[in-house]
Order: C-alpha cells, then structure tokens, then sequence
C-alpha cells in the first residue's frame, strides 16, 4: 500500500506531525502560507493538507490536485477554503471550532481592561521617561455595559466571563440564540452601539459581514466607547475606525485581524490604525496560545487521521457527518461518496449482494447535494463490484479502506 502524505503549512502545532505520523502517514511542513502557484506545485503527490487562516485554497488548486483526500484548516473559520468545489471534488474538510475559543475570549477580557484603563498610553509614557500617574479617562469595568456582536461559542463565554468582572451584557445575533447567565438579547446592532461602553465583535467570514461596522456604525456609538474586532479583518472599516479615534469619539480599539495580513511571521505590515493613542493591534494571536494551539493540533490531526483511515467525518465541514464503529478481523470498509439522488443505496447493496459479498455492517448519511455511505463487507474484496461502483455516475470518490 502507498504510503500517505500530508503537507502541513502556516507552523502547525507540532502535535499533528507526530499524530499523523503514528498513524503511518508521511508529514512534511512549511512555515508560512503558499499563494496559489505555489500550493498546486506543493501538492504534487499529497493526500492530506493542513493550514491555518493565510493559505488560500481556491478552486483552481482543488482542481490541480483531484487526488487530494482532505483539508484540515487548524483554526476555526473555513472562508479561506473554496467549499463548494472542495465539495464536488470529494473533498472533507474539518476544522477547529471550539479549540482555541478561551483563548480569544481570554484577549478580549485583557484588552476590554487595558483599553478602558488607558494601559497603553500609560505603558508608552513610562518607556519614554515620562511619570504621568493620572485617573483622568481611566474607568474600571464594573457596572459598564458590554455589546456582544454574534454570539456564539466564543461570544457566549466572554459573555458569562465578563459578567463576572460585574460587567452588563448585551447582545446582537442575526441567529436565535440562548442568553446565558443574565446577558439580554437586543433586537439590533442600531440598539446594541447606542447602549454600549463597549462593543465586541465576534461574528463569522461570511460575504454579508463585509463592512459591518463603518463611519455611520462608530458614529451611532457612545462617545468615549471602545470598540474590539477578533472576528474577520473585512467586517471593519478601518479608515472609519481611524477617524473615529482621532476625532476622540471612541477612547480606544483593539483590533486582531486586519482586511490584508502578511503571509509570515516577521513580514513588514502597515495600517491606518499604526500610531493611535490607546489602539491596540495584535497580529491575528486571538488564538495563539501554546494551549489552544496545542489543541488544535491535536484535534484537526486526529479528523484527518480518521478520515483517512476509517472514513470518519465526524464533524466534517461540508461532508455528511458519519462515523461506523467496529469492523472484525478480515473485514474490509468501501467508502462511498456520492451526488445525492434517489437509489444510490440500493444501487450499491445489489451490486454487493449480486456478487455474493456479505455486508456485516453500513451507515448512510446525507448533506445537501452530497451522500456519503460507508459499508463493511466480510468477504474478500470484489474487484468487479468495486469496479462497477466506481463506475456510477453517482458516484464522486470511492475508496477501500481496508
């Protein structure tokens, strides 16, 4: 059996190599993103590839390498990845959705407290041989209002941890979802700016988040607000956020992502928001513990280990969610991913049992236009009735596991 490979780019935790290659797959890894060029030369003979937020696979790289299996992108969002023909090509893709969710949760405690204490600016006096011990412009936590915008895993635990620092909690989600300790629901971002000290952004990549928050967004803040963004560098104006800042009618921002990142640690970067007083900018770190990353690792590596050898897409992004436990001595396990009509099923049982191959076991499951089944046969493997399901024009990728 050829040996499988996996290309890990971006500084993946060091975890995943050592997962993947218990599992018997051969791992090589890069520090940095790949433009597109660059990846489809990369991919040459690769069966699984792993990357963070940078490296952009677009549809013109999935079709370069057909033969790919999976994609782990070891962060949480996938917008970097061309779902749709990952999709059609077979491809799984899994992801990291929870695993780093404290540790962004954990930035934005620290920079709500810094930002509304003016630690920055404090900070850069003492560096430059100045003692300015002051109060003015410098509040404590307790008793202001925090304006949560999307709340989901990460938006939900900031908002039971800053309620404990005795903050108020309001929130705004395009999706019902439920208030956790005594966080409010409001009907409208319109509503959630105009009550906030401070306001959070926490929302996904998706097209319609594009410029959330701009000039008529900051100006509908209280003045003297702050305001965050550990989301998506696209939801923010920042030539709006700039002169929201230099006008004083916001006391401060912190911001993680940006519109355009470099591609590698130590490339130059430039924004409009480099040399505000009290604006704090990370370079996209929001998840970038040791711990989280750690976590990650582990996490994203074992789906792709899985996938890869027992079909499980337990927790796919864009595959029918499957998972078949078992599976005796001498079994062999047909993977079958298919467009999702009427009839496959049946189709791929008779031509088994037409051949006198005994199915010892067999889960199905479907997700929009894809059907994925995944079948354990105690019989020696049948050629001929693998070729002919091969040969479905359902079918997407079929693989014998084992």
């Amino acid at each position: 059996m050829t040996v499988p490979k996996a290309l890990l780019l971006e500084n993946v935790h060091p975890v995943a190599t050592g997962l993947l290659e218990a599992a018997g797959i051969e791992v090589a890894t890069r520090p940095g993103a790949l433009d597109e060029d660059d990846l489809i030369a990369a991919l040459a003979g690769v069966d699984l590839l792993g990357i963070r937020s940078k490296t952009q696979v677009t549809r013109g790289v999935v079709a370069a390498r057909p033969e790919l299996l999976a994609i782990g992108a070891f962060c949480i969002g996938t917008n970097q990845i061309a779902l749709q023909s990952a999709s059609r090509a077979g491809v799984a893709v899994f992801n990291a959705p929870y695993s780093n969710t404290r540790s962004v949760v954990e930035l934005a405690l620290a920079e709500i407290i810094a930002l509304t204490r003016r630690l920055t600016e404090r900070d850069r006096a003492l560096h430059g041989g100045v003692w300015g011990k002051s109060a003015a412009g410098s509040h404590e936590v307790r008793g202001r209002t925090l304006g949560i915008v999307g709340y989901g895993s990460i938006g939900s635990q900031l908002s039971v941890l800053a309620e404990s620092l005795g903050m108020t909690v309001i929130f705004h989600d395009i999706v019902e979802k439920l208030a956790l300790g005594n966080a409010r629901r409001v009907d409208s971002l319109d509503e959630l700016l105009a009550a906030s000290d401070v306001v959070s952004l926490h929302v996904d990549g998706r097209a319609a988040n594009t410029g959330i928050m701009g000039a008529a967004q900051f100006a509908a803040m209280r003045p003297g607000a702050v305001f965050l963004n550990l989301s998506r560098g696209h939801v923010v104006d920042l030539d709006a956020l700039r002169g929201a800042i230099e006008s004083g009618h916001l006391a401060g921002a912190a911001v993680d992502v940006f519109p355009a990142e470099p591609n590698a640690s130590g490339d130059q970067f430039s924004s409009e928001l480099r040399g505000l007083p009290n604006v704090i900018l990370t370079p996209h770190v929001g998840g970038s513990t040791e711990e989280a990353q750690e976590n990650i690792g582990r996490f994203v590596a074992g789906k792709l280990r899985d996938y890869w050898r027992t079909g499980s897409s337990s927790l796919s992004v864009n595959l029918p969610s499957l998972t078949l436990e078992g599976g005796t001595r001498g079994d062999h396990r047909v993977a079958h991913l298919h467009h999702n009509t009427p009839g496959v099923l049946a189709s791929v049982n008779a031509a088994l049992a037409a051949r006198g191959v005994n199915i010892v076991g067999q889960v199905l499951g479907t997700r929009d236009e894809l059907g994925y089944v995944i079948t354990d046969v105690g019989s020696p493997k049948d050629a001929e009735s693998l070729d002919y399901l091969a040969s479905l024009d359902e079918t997407i990728r079929l693989r014998v596991l084992y």
